[in-house]
């Protein structure tokens, strides 16, 4: 008796039609650590280890100064996902929103090699984002997150945290 191969499963993922099941979430501005009133960066509650900084110029430029700053440095760009992109490339709309994979495996594997699960959140990760205000921010996990999330020593967690100030500092200059 041959085996029954069709699928009981009444949202079928290989269908464009029923990807998404519901409407896209609506862009509110509001993700990883919005600016405040002031216009200052508001850095998350605690235990969210996410840094939010404000960049001072448009989503692209800053991509490209942290590109430089990054490679400039030593470390490798593995991959730069123009988010906004590929919205368009669906149909859909979204503020300009850019997200930077990076980091040198000198400093990522012994990470890894204390922790596996971190290689979950490496490499580092640099998100660049433009608010419902058109402002641009930067935002990216600070060390804080391999210690909490994964229970990383702090002092190996720490190797990681110039990459924060080497992002900052790109954009400062």
């Amino acid at each position: 008796m041959a085996a029954d191969t069709t699928s009981r499963d009444p949202i079928d993922e290989a269908g464009d039609e029923s990807f998404p099941a519901s409407d896209p979430p609506q862009w509110s501005g509001a993700h990883a650590g919005p600016p405040d009133s002031r216009g200052r960066a508001v850095d998350p509650p605690a235990g969210t280890a996410l840094r939010t900084v404000a960049a001072g110029t448009s989503v692209p430029e800053a991509a490209e100064r942290l590109e430089r700053a990054i490679t400039a440095a030593g470390m490798k760009v593995f991959a730069r996902i123009d988010q906004e992109q590929e919205a368009r490339a669906v149909g859909l709309a979204m503020p300009p929103t850019v997200l930077l994979l990076f980091g040198n495996p000198r400093g990522g594997t012994p990470v890894m090699l204390a922790r596996p699960t971190t290689a979950i959140d490496l490499p580092l990760k640099a998100l660049v984002w433009q608010d419902a205000a058109g402002g641009t921010w930067l935002t990216y996990n600070t060390p804080a997150l391999l210690e909490r999330r994964h229970g990383l020593d702090p002092a190996l967690a720490a190797t990681l945290a110039p990459a924060g100030k080497l992002l900052e500092r790109a954009l400062a200059g």
